[in-house]
C-alpha cells in the first residue's frame, strides 16, 4: 500500500509539472504569436505610407503633362505642323508651356526622332517661355542627349511589340525625364521631348518637404525614412535628418519609383513606437512568465518535498515512541524485579544485594540518560536551552574526558589515540555542553564501530579556531546519509543500525550545543572506511582573558531562545 502511495505521488506531480510546463509553452507561443501579429500588422500599415508615398512622388512628375490632356493630342497633326511650321500647335505650345513653369524641370527640349543633333554636336531645340516657341541653342546639356538616346532604345522595342498610345514617357534615372511622341496613324515615333529634373528643387524642397508632411519629424514621427541611392551609398533625402542613417536598425525597403531605379526607401522604427517597444515588452512578459514558472514549479517541489520529509520524519517519530518506550519499559521492568525481590525479603545474601543494587543502578542511570536526551531534545525545540558560557582550558577539559572514558573505551577493545597541541588557547563555552559533545560523539564512533575499532581525539589550534576531531575507522556513511544525521530521529537505514540500539537524537543534540556555544560542526566519511566529526569553536583573544575571567564570577546562565 505504501509503494502504491508513494507511486500515485510521484505521478501526482510529474503530471502537474507537465501541465505547467505545456501552459507555460502555450502561453510563450502566443506572446510570440502576438507579437509577431502585431509587428505584421504595423509593418504592413507602415509600408502601405511608405508606397503611398511613392506614388505621390510618382504623380508629382505626370501631373502637369496630365492637366493638360498630352493623351488627348493629335499626334498626327502635331507632327504635320512641326514639319510645316517648325514649331508645335498653339495648344500644344499652350501646354508645354504650362510644363515649364513647373520648378522640378530644368527647360524643354524638343529633339525630332531623325534627328542627330545628339551624335554630331549640333544644335538642339530649347522651348522659350517668353515667346512660347523652339528655338535652336547650342549650350544644351548632356543629360538631353542620354536621355533622349535611352528613350530611342526602348521605344523601338516598344513600336516592335505594337505600342497603342500616343506617347510614352521615359526617365533616365533621377537626371532627366522624356516623352516619347507617337503617330498612331502611321505607327512611329516622331520626335522626343526632353525635360531635364531640377535636382535641388526635387531634393530639397519637394522630397523633404513632402516626407515631412507624410510622416512626420522628430518626436511625432514613429517612422524614420531615409530615400538612399544604393549605388554609391548617399543619402538622398530623409523624414529625420538629425537621425543617423544605420543599416542594421531597417526594417524594410520599399522600391522608389521605378523610374527612379538606384534609389531606394530605407524604413526603420522608433523607439516610442509600438513594434519597437514590442521587443522590450515581450522580454518583459517572458522573463514575468519565467519567473512565475519557476515559482510555480518550485512551489510544487517544495511542497513535494515538506511533505516527503513530514511523512518521513512522522515514520521516525513513531519509530522512535516505539523503541523509546520499549526501553523505558526495560530498566523500568529490572528495577521492578529486583526491588519486589528486595521489598519481600528474598534476598538475605550479601554478594546477592550488592549485585541487585549494582543492576538498580545501572538501570537508572541509563534511564536518567534517556530522560536527560529527551529534554535536552524538548528545550531545543522550544528554542530555549540553559547553558553557562565561561572561559574554559578546553585542552584539560578534554584530557579530562579521556582519562575518565580510557579504561571503558579500550575495554570495548578500541585503540585509543589522542594528541592536544600545547599552548592551547581558551574558549568561551559551557563545560557540561563540552562533556555532552564528547559523550555522544564518543559513543557513536564505538556504536557503528565493527571489524576496525579504532578511535582518535585530537584538539588542535589553527588560526582564530579551536578544532575537536573525533574519528573513528568504522562502517562510515554514504553521502545521502551525511545531509541527514544531524536531523531529530534520523538513522542510517543499513543492517548495522538495525541492530544497533539508539534514537537518532544524539548528533541532534550535539549540534545544537555546538551553535549555542558558538561553534561549527562538519562531517567528513566514506562508507567501509570511517567517519570523521570535526568541531570548531572561536578562541579567546589574549587581550579579552582578563576582562571575560573578571566577568566570568559574577555571570548568571545564559538564557538562550
Amino acid at each position: 500500500m505504501k509503494r502504491k502511495i508513494k507511486s500515485l505521488r510521484w505521478t501526482l506531480l510529474a503530471a502537474g509539472i507537465i501541465v505547467v510546463v505545456g501552459l507555460t509553452a502555450m502561453n510563450v507561443y502566443s506572446l510570440y504569436a502576438l507579437r509577431n501579429s502585431s509587428i505584421e500588422t504595423e509593418q504592413q500599415a507602415k509600408k502601405i505610407q511608405v508606397a503611398e508615398f511613392a506614388d505621390r512622388v510618382r504623380y508629382r512628375f505626370f501631373k502637369t503633362l496630365q492637366e493638360n490632356s498630352l493623351g488627348g493630342w493629335d499626334m498626327a497633326n502635331v507632327e504635320e505642323t512641326f514639319q510645316a511650321t517648325g514649331q508645335f500647335p498653339e495648344s500644344a505650345r499652350t501646354a508645354i508651356y504650362q510644363a515649364s513653369k513647373d520648378s522640378i524641370f530644368k527647360n524643354i527640349y524638343y529633339l525630332p526622332a531623325d534627328a542627330e543633333a545628339c551624335q554630331n554636336g549640333k544644335e538642339v531645340l530649347r522651348f522659350q517661355p517668353q515667346t512660347k516657341t523652339f528655338t535652336l541653342v547650342s549650350d544644351s546639356p548632356n543629360v538631353v542627349c542620354d536621355g533622349m538616346e535611352i528613350a530611342r532604345t526602348r521605344m523601338k522595342m516598344l513600336m516592335d511589340d505594337d505600342y497603342k498610345f500616343n506617347n510614352k514617357v521615359l526617365f533616365d534615372t533621377h537626371r532627366s525625364m522624356v516623352v516619347a511622341l507617337v503617330n498612331q496613324d502611321s505607327r512611329h515615333v516622331f520626335g522626343y521631348l526632353a525635360m531635364p529634373i531640377n535636382q535641388h528643387y526635387m531634393i530639397n524642397n519637394y522630397l523633404q518637404s513632402q516626407m515631412a508632411e507624410t510622416f512626420g519629424q522628430g518626436a511625432e514621427s514613429k517612422l524614420n525614412i531615409w530615400l538612399r541611392n544604393w549605388t554609391n551609398g548617399d543619402i538622398i533625402a530623409s523624414s529625420s535628418p538629425d537621425m543617423d542613417y544605420n543599416p542594421d536598425q531597417i526594417e524594410f525597403i520599399q522600391q522608389f519609383p521605378d523610374f527612379f531605379d538606384d534609389w531606394r526607401l530605407y524604413a526603420s522604427f522608433d523607439e516610442t513606437s509600438n513594434l519597437a517597444s514590442s521587443g522590450p515588452s515581450l522580454l518583459t512578459n517572458l522573463i514575468l512568465l519565467g519567473a512565475a514558472f519557476i515559482f510555480l514549479v518550485g512551489a510544487m517541489l517544495f511542497m513535494f518535498i515538506t511533505a516527503q520529509r513530514e511523512r518521513e520524519l512522522a515514520e521516525r517519530q513513531s519509530g522512535f515512541l516505539a523503541n523509546v518506550t520499549h526501553e523505558l519499559k526495560t530498566p523500568l521492568a529490572v528495577m521492578q524485579a529486583a526491588g519486589e525481590n528486595l521489598a519481600d525479603g528474598r534476598v538475605n545474601n550479601e554478594d546477592r544485594l550488592k549485585s541487585y543494587g549494582s543492576h538498580i543502578y545501572s538501570e537508572a542511570v541509563r534511564l536518567r540518560k534517556m530522560i536527560d536526551k529527551l529534554l535536552d531534545v524538548a528545550k531545543a525545540d522550544a528554542g530555549q536551552s540553559f547553558i553557562h558560557p565561561k572561559p574554559v582550558d578546553i585542552s584539560s577539559q578534554v584530557q579530562k574526558f579521556i582519562s575518565e572514558h580510557r579504561n571503558y573505551i579500550e575495554e570495548k577493545g578500541f585503540d585509543l589515540q589522542t594528541n592536544i597541541d600545547d599552548n592551547m588557547p581558551q574558549v568561551m563555552l559551557d563545560v557540561h555542553s563540552l562533556d555532552t559533545v564528547l559523550r555522544n560523539l564518543v559513543n557513536n564512533a564505538m556504536k557503528y564501530s565493527t571489524d576496525k575499532k579504532f578511535l582518535g581525539i585530537y584538539l588542535a589550534h589553527k588560526g582564530k579556531d579551536v578544532i575537536l576531531k573525533v574519528e573513528d575507522h568504522g562502517i562510515g556513511m554514504t553521502k545521502k546519509s551525511i545531509n541527514h544525521i544531524f536531523e531529530k530521529f534520523y538513522r542510517v537505514e543499513d543492517t548495522l543500525t538495525a541492530k544497533t540500539k539508539g534514537y537518532g537524537l544524539g548528533l541532534s543534540i550535539v549540534k545544537n550545543l555546538v551553535e549555542l556555544n558558538g561553534g561549527t560542526i562538519s562531517v567528513t566519511s566514506q562508507e567501509n572506511t570511517g567517519t570523521t566529526f570535526t568541531v570548531t569553536f572561536p578562541a579567546i583573544a589574549e587581550s579579552q582573558k582578563s576582562t571575560q575571567n573578571h566577568s566570568a564570577t559574577h555571570k548568571s546562565p545564559t538564557y538562550v531562545n
